[in-house]
């Protein structure tokens, strides 16, 4: 049902980095655009990561901030870095005067900083998305300016105090309707990788496959690589007896989740929403950078159940090999571990956002 009267909405997002922080951003906006029909929807972008591109494939406009990532690298890049941040933001403050948003919402990440920061000076109403158990640097300094903050952990609730507000991660909606997962006659398919791939477990995958070649008949495997180690992984299996499907990049994750019993993955926020959305269990390797964020995200699923988790430094492949295959053999190990996470999804989160931002807005649904 959309409510089309009055002014149109106008709302300004910065999702910048990953598709983790996008897709969420995504979802939100869709959900938007099917209340509001008219609404004017504003996506933030730096240049360097996904979110400019794919913004503008889903048909929305994209403007661009320069603001360089504070954590991480060289001493001299970090200086780099502060050094443009009042470019970041004087681009922040032009952007809010040529799109004039009836809200803004940041769904973490570095792009989110100069953005909400300069619309709370511009007494323009800001809501951040948290979907890490432990909040991003950004999203942690933010939490004094913004308005609201909506997160997806109880725990998470309390940086933020009174502004918090429990609603769960948003996924995309076909997500949500990914069937239970059902032993049957077929091979057990393995899911492996990210949206960007991810190095250390294409090199950990490569290093198991020959312990894992005399089972080789017991399951079958599809593997997102990213597009740097496509070629080294994808020759890897075709020398091993392993049926593997092997590609840069998978689209379609609904039926990615819907075709596969089992995923090794990171443990980045919205892959862990869309595994208990999609009720998939998961043996899950956290990245051990970006302040620890993804091991807090990925001992939560394993204190519920729902996940096994191998700490990088010890994901050794006779570790691995041995995971793998004590939980491919065990069906019911796998059935219990998807019903664990179907039981922590949260599937309104994405109209429970959309509530608050129409709130914010003064366009109450």
């Amino acid at each position: 049902m959309t409510e089309d009267s009055g002014p149109p909405l106008r709302v300004l997002v910065a999702a910048g980095g990953s598709g983790g922080h996008f897709y969420p951003a995504l979802a939100v906006v869709d959900e938007l655009i099917a209340r509001r029909s008219d609404a004017q929807i504003t996506f933030a972008a730096t240049g360097r990561g996904l979110e400019g591109k794919l913004a503008a494939e889903a048909g929305y406009s994209v403007e661009m901030v320069r603001v360089e990532p504070l954590r991480g690298g060289s001493i001299l890049r970090r200086l780099k870095s502060a050094a443009v941040l009042p470019i970041a933001a004087i681009d922040a403050w032009r952007l809010l005067s040529r799109c004039r948003p009836d809200v803004v919402m940041g769904v973490g990440g570095y792009l989110s900083g100069p953005l909400l920061a300069m619309a709370s000076l511009r007494r323009v109403p800001t809501l951040l998305v948290e979907p890490n158990v432990t909040p991003g640097m950004a999203n942690m300094w933010l939490a004094r300016f913004v308005d609201a903050a909506a997160v997806a952990w109880k725990e998470t609730a309390e940086y933020f105090g009174k502004k918090a507000f429990l609603s769960g991660n948003p996924v995309r909606a076909e997500i949500s309707h990914v069937p239970d997962a059902e032993p049957g006659e077929d091979l057990p398919v393995l899911l492996i990788g990210g949206s960007q791939g991810a190095h250390a477990l294409n090199e950990a995958m490569i290093g198991v496959l020959p312990l894992l070649e005399p089972f080789a008949e017991r399951f079958r495997v599809t593997h997102q690589t990213g597009p740097s180690d496509l070629e080294m992984v994808r020759s890897a299996y075709e020398s091993s007896a392993i049926s593997a499907r092997v590609e840069p990049y998978l689209d379609a994750m609904a039926d990615e989740y819907s075709a596969c019993d089992l995923v090794v993955c990171r443990a980045g926020a919205t892959t862990c929403a869309e595994l208990t959305a999609a009720g998939r269990g998961a043996l899950m390797v956290p990245l051990p950078a970006a302040g620890g964020h993804q091991r807090h995200n990925a001992r939560a699923l394993e204190r519920a159940g729902a996940a096994i988790v191998i700490d990088q430094a010890d994901l050794s492949p006779e570790r691995l090999a041995r995971t793998l295959l004590a939980l491919l053999e065990s069906p019911q190990r796998r059935e219990e571990m998807a019903r664990k996470a179907r039981a922590l999804a949260m599937p309104h989160a994405t109209g429970t956002i959309a509530d608050r931002l129409l709130e914010l807005a003064g366009r109450c649904s």
